[in-house]
């Protein structure tokens, strides 16, 4: 396996309509030996072209991209060590399993023995021995991407590229699939660089994940990290279901101003914040650290910063219990207990967790540091 470098790659695309499109603006990142990073984004953020430049099918503008110790820049996509996994699984629905897994490895003309055990080993991996007569047909939507992926294994390559693999699955079969490539990653130890616009399956399946926007990387961390330490106001919002809650607020004699409410903060927070002293801040919380006033006391979080807003509107999951309010403009989210009375238009009291306040500055939309 091998790590995987970019440096100051950019790529532009031109149209005589449009003009000059950048793609993905100056991209800096080491993915490490045997590190499973996964690329996520809205559409058009630049991730599936970042993918691309790695595989060698569409040429950076300029940077260097480097696989092991090499410099692929001028390198056919044959030529990297590389295998990838799309979306559409991209089988030949005239061949047979077994046809369809040693396709790639017969047209390097390896040895037979090769071949077969490879083929095997493979098969053996990912629960397809049975199915090696069948056609793709024959084979359901997860089926087939094991197939996919087991055509990606034989190759044995450097570096596996996956686009999107499960986005063609139904929510369930895509569950099941996220917990087969992590286990997948454990056994072969490899390199993979996986690209999704699902944030839930980036969290999942992520060592660490490079969240990306406009073509230009936001942040690249751990799952952990993005959640409780986002850079900026996109990934506090993208990174999260429910996503982040932000509110327009002031501070003011070490207090953070909302509509219809003033709340304490804590002394690193007012420290801090010394320099927004009288300036217009957007305070951010996830919905799971707004509680109704019941719950609070259970939980062990001061009823200090509280505030009384009516129920819009309520959406039971099950577990758990999601209530929308509003703040002045916005509408709230609060991740409640299931257990909770709340009814529409009730009057109720939430309490903010004074310990997850997240505070942005309006101009640049980075978190504001304590």
């Amino acid at each position: 396996m091998a790590r995987v470098e970019f440096r100051n790659v950019v790529k532009e695309y031109h149209d005589e309509k449009r003009g000059t499109f950048t793609a993905v603006a100056g991209s800096n990142f080491v993915i490490e030996d045997k590190e499973f990073v996964v690329f996520v984004g809205p559409s058009g953020c630049g991730k599936t072209t970042s993918l691309r430049m790695i595989a060698g099918l569409e040429r950076q503008s300029s940077g260097d991209i480097i696989i092991g110790d090499r410099i692929v820049n001028e390198l056919h996509p044959k030529d990297r060590d590389i295998a990838m996994v799309f979306q559409d699984y991209a089988l030949y629905p005239h061949m047979t399993i077994k046809e369809n897994l040693s396709f790639g490895l017969k047209n390097l003309k390896r040895p037979k023995a090769e071949i077969e055990k490879k083929v095997m080993d493979a098969s053996n991996i990912l629960g397809l021995t049975e199915m090696l007569d069948r056609k793709p047909r024959e084979l359901s939507g997860g089926q087939r991407q094991r197939v996919a992926v087991g055509r990606a294994i034989v190759r044995d390559p450097q570096v596996f590229l996956f686009d999107e693999p499960l986005s063609n699955l139904d929510a369930k079969l895509r569950i099941q699939m996220r917990v087969e490539l992590s286990e997948l990653h454990k056994r072969l130890g490899a390199t993979i660089v996986y690209v999704t616009h699902d944030q839930v399956e980036a969290m999942t399946l992520g060592e660490r994940i490079v969240v990306m926007n406009k073509g230009r990387i936001q942040q690249i961390a751990s799952p952990g990290v993005l959640y409780n330490e986002p850079q900026n106001m996109f990934v506090a919002g993208f990174i999260g279901s429910p996503a982040m809650n932000f509110m327009d607020a002031r501070i003011e004699n070490g207090n953070v101003h909302i509509e219809g409410a003033s709340f304490a903060l804590t002394d690193a927070m007012v420290k801090g914040l010394r320099a927004y002293e009288g300036k217009e801040v957007v305070l951010g919380i996830r919905p799971e650290h707004i509680y109704g006033e019941e719950f609070a006391e259970k939980m062990n979080v001061s009823k200090e910063n509280s505030m009384k807003s009516n129920v819009q509107v309520i959406e039971n999951l099950g577990a758990e219990t999601l209530l929308y309010f509003r703040v002045g403009a916005r509408m709230v989210t609060a991740r409640v207990n299931p257990e909770t009375e709340a009814r529409i238009g009730q009057m109720m009291t939430f309490v903010f967790d004074r310990n997850k306040l997240h505070f942005f500055d309006p101009a640049t939309e980075e978190r504001i540091l304590f």
